[in-house]
């Protein structure tokens, strides 16, 4: 597996933050393409080489491209939006976007086949340049998620495992989740938490390792499915990102190393 990080979590320039992460001993990084001079439709060929050269000197890859317009799918204007993200992740040679579709239901109505529709042209769209665009977990259990994308009849839409958000929204077992989703996992979040009463929407973000996600009983899922991706580290709150961070890879090299999972540098 690889270890990675979101650049924006660091809350820093784009530059800076890529030199940073050089510097915390990761390989790869994910970065929002969704707004500013860093959306899509602002990815001139100028701007794709300045971001790529900065990638390049700093021995860095992107492990995906975050194209979340925090817009639930069943807006029409997702789609050509999210078009354009993955042709833009395509130039900086990275073929998995990542995104949060919105909450499903087992049962059908008018939202879920406006979801579904738009998934798939996004799922069809995405096979046909050879990229995959990744749903994240977390707003339902996995079961839901692993039969809205069996319905698709696509393979293009794939998922962007966290399972701090299966914790912590969805009540689910993030174990147990791997092992139904293994099929559609191209990308994951490093990220935990817990369910509680002292927030208002009813969870709280925490450090690696310090809430309901059994680090070790989910790392070894996901060897036991094959996967040999991006461990994405997600720092959405805290003082001090870059120390949270620098502590979270120590805490997957360790883990993996206790495994014997090997890590791709």
């Amino acid at each position: 597996m690889k270890i990675g990080l979101i650049s924006d979590s660091l809350r820093q320039g784009f530059e800076e933050s890529i030199k940073t992460a050089a510097k915390l001993g990761v390989s790869g990084v994910q970065k929002y393409l969704t707004t500013g001079e860093f959306s899509a439709e602002n990815m001139t060929p100028s701007k794709i080489k300045e971001i790529k050269d900065i990638m390049d000197s700093n021995g860095l890859v992107f492990s995906a491209i975050c194209g979340d317009f925090g817009v639930d799918f069943d807006d029409p204007g997702c789609v050509d939006r999210s078009k354009k993200v993955l042709d833009a992740a395509k130039e900086l040679g990275c073929n998995i976007v990542t995104t949060h579709i919105g909450h499903l239901y087992e049962t059908e109505d008018k939202r879920m086949e406006l979801i579904r529709k738009h998934a798939r042209e996004l799922a069809e769209y995405a096979d046909s340049i050879g990229s995959y665009f990744a749903a994240e977990t977390g707003t339902e259990k996995a079961s839901v998620l692993k039969a809205f994308l069996d319905s698709l009849g696509a393979k293009g839409l794939r998922v962007n495992y966290d399972p701090a958000n299966l914790v912590m929204v969805a009540g689910d077992d993030p174990v147990q989740g791997v092992y139904i989703l293994k099929e559609y996992i191209v990308h994951t979040h490093a990220k935990d938490g817990i369910k509680t009463t002292a927030t208002p929407h009813g969870w709280q973000e925490v450090p690696l390792g310090q809430g309901g996600v059994d680090f070790d009983k989910y790392l070894a899922a996901l060897n036991d499915i094959g996967y040999t991706g991006y461990l994405t580290i997600e720092r959405e709150v805290g003082e001090n990102p870059a120390a949270d961070i620098a502590m979270a890879v120590d805490f997957l090299k360790e883990k993996l190393a206790k495994l014997n999972i090997k890590l791709e540098k």
